[in-house]
């Protein structure tokens, strides 16, 4: 008989201390660290799907007492009412920003010197934007990212999953899945979703068995 799955995850860590530090993401760290010594008061952040933008996001917030906010939420009303000394976090500002309201806050937190953070899967060159003085701002910004994940850092990107899931998984878990498993962020946090689900739902613990009958 299936079980009722009950999902017990934790919320996502984003502590300074729970990022998992590796080659593919040293430099766009270290942007975030050299912050307030940016060239400019702007930087974009970007790399592929779950490769930890959110993470630096939110840890360059708290660094810099910044108002976090996803792309969606913007508006030209609200950035009249940020607080003089406020910078900002804009995630996800490459999917369906208000152009209008993002050149307003560009101009404003310049004028202020206080800083701006925009997260994106692409470079701010490569997105569809429509406003010629945005799209000529915004191509001015230094970029910090993230690149592919190697080895080293999808096998603690698995533990770490599991880890939020409240899952213990044994070592021969991960030497298991890594020469099977698609290369990338998205993918890693898909396959670690699939194989909490069908352990819930199973009542049993994330073993070799139950990793076959997942992947197949």
């Amino acid at each position: 008989m299936t079980q009722l799955a009950l999902d017990l995850s934790q919320p996502p860590a984003f502590r300074r201390e729970d990022f998992l530090l590796a080659a593919c993401n040293q430099e766009a760290h270290g942007w975030i660290d050299r912050w307030p010594a940016w060239p400019g008061v702007a930087l974009a952040l970007t790399g592929p799907a779950g490769s930890g933008k959110s993470h630096l996001a939110h840890i360059f917030a708290e660094r810099s007492g910044s108002l976090l906010l996803s792309a969606e939420t913007l508006s030209v009303e609200g950035v009249g009412d940020l607080v003089p000394d406020q910078g900002v976090v804009i995630e996800d500002a490459d999917r369906g920003v208000d152009e209008i309201a993002l050149f307003h806050l560009f101009n404003l937190l310049k004028e202020r010197q206080r800083p701006l953070l925009l997260t994106g899967r692409d470079a701010p060159a490569r997105w569809s934007l429509t406003l010629p003085d945005l799209r000529s701002r915004l191509a001015t910004l230094p970029l910090a990212e993230i690149g592919p994940p190697d080895d080293v850092l999808l096998q603690a990107l698995l533990v770490k999953l599991f880890s939020d899931r409240q899952l213990r998984i044994a070592p021969e878990v991960t030497a298991f899945l890594l020469p099977r498993m698609e290369r990338s962020f998205a993918s890693v946090r898909n396959l670690v979703e699939q194989l909490d689900q069908a352990a819930l739902q199973s009542g049993r613990a994330v073993t070799l068995p139950l990793i076959r009958t997942v992947m197949g």
